[in-house]
């Protein structure tokens, strides 16, 4: 009798454990996300959501890091490589690219929340009639580094995850102030070639981690320029003589099929002609597809990092 009420006890203590549990446990959580314009806004969600539909790559490669990879429902494509055991696994739905996303795909996969990027910021309304919409991305003036930081936790408390964001983000910090050190006082021109063209970058967006975190005199910042930079020519970069001049290869980025490599359209008869390039201080960022479609991730981050380390700091 004795040891039917002590297992009668020791379970009822159990199920009052297990609903004190349960009512702390929070159905929603609220989260500052960005809405269709770019605005910040406050946005429920669940909590602990189980499935879920991945339309951005640094939002992927964060669930990934806190080892969330097996939540995810469905994908964008991509040709990154440290994201391929989730987009290929068996039975996570194709939803188009972070450029066009396919409606129906995401609609079919019964997502409990929806990841994007500011490519298919259009796409907003439409997505949030399927699902909640988590919008986050980077902001050069906060930085990258941070971005990363507030963006991981975000994601992170929407599964009770917080705990880990500081130990994913060791490191990162100390990596930045050696590359800030080699930087001092040096000059540089950041580029993107596309289609033939070369475009300078200014410091408001791709790349702004070259001279808004690392420190590079950007001699091209100026006016805000437009998504791919400002078309320019290569009499600037005599012009200009930067001490050193970061390339991002956008054809190579996104497989531009037939497409000249930005080594072929930089290294004419111009800039041959310049100290940057007698100097051997021209630097081809050695993983495009990550700065081009990824920045903001965890993994992104310490690949782009090492892009910088590996040129300068060798």
């Amino acid at each position: 009798m004795k040891k039917l009420l002590s297992a009668l006890l020791a379970a009822l203590m159990l199920l009052t454990l297990a609903s004190a549990v349960a009512e702390e446990t929070p159905a929603t959580v609220t989260i500052t996300s960005l809405d269709a314009s770019g605005a910040a806004v406050e946005l429920e969600v669940p909590y602990d959501p189980q499935r879920i539909a991945i339309l951005d790559m640094a939002a992927l490669d964060i669930l990934m890091s806190l080892g969330l990879g097996d939540r995810v429902v469905g994908s964008a494509s991509t040709s990154l490589s440290y994201l391929q055991d989730v987009v290929s696994r068996e039975g996570v739905a194709n939803l188009g690219t972070i450029k066009e996303a396919d409606l129906e795909a995401v609609m079919a996969c019964e997502p409990d929340v929806i990841f994007i990027g500011g490519r298919l910021s259009g796409s907003y309304d439409a997505l949030s009639e399927i699902a909640p919409v988590v919008y986050l991305s980077t902001d050069s003036e906060t930085g990258v580094v941070e971005s990363v930081r507030r963006n991981a936790t975000t994601i992170a408390s929407m599964f009770g995850l917080e705990a880990q964001v500081e130990d994913l983000m060791a490191g990162f910090d100390e990596r930045i102030a050696a590359l800030n050190a080699f930087a001092e006082g040096k000059t540089a021109i950041v580029g993107l070639v596309t289609s033939g063209s070369f475009n300078v970058l200014g410091s408001d967006g791709r790349c702004s981690i070259i001279s808004v975190e690392i420190g590079f005199e950007n001699l091209g910042d100026g006016d805000v320029t437009a998504t791919h930079g400002n078309e320019s020519s290569f009499e600037l970069i005599v012009e200009l003589d930067p001490d050193y001049m970061f390339v991002l290869d956008r054809d190579a980025a996104i497989a531009t099929e037939g497409a000249q490599l930005a080594q072929e359209i930089v290294e004419n008869e111009l800039v041959m002609g310049t100290g940057v390039y007698a100097n051997g201080n021209i630097v081809y960022l050695a993983n495009p597809a990550v700065w081009y479609t990824a920045e903001g991730g965890i993994t992104a981050l310490d690949i782009m990092l090492s892009d910088l380390e590996s040129e300068l700091l060798a």
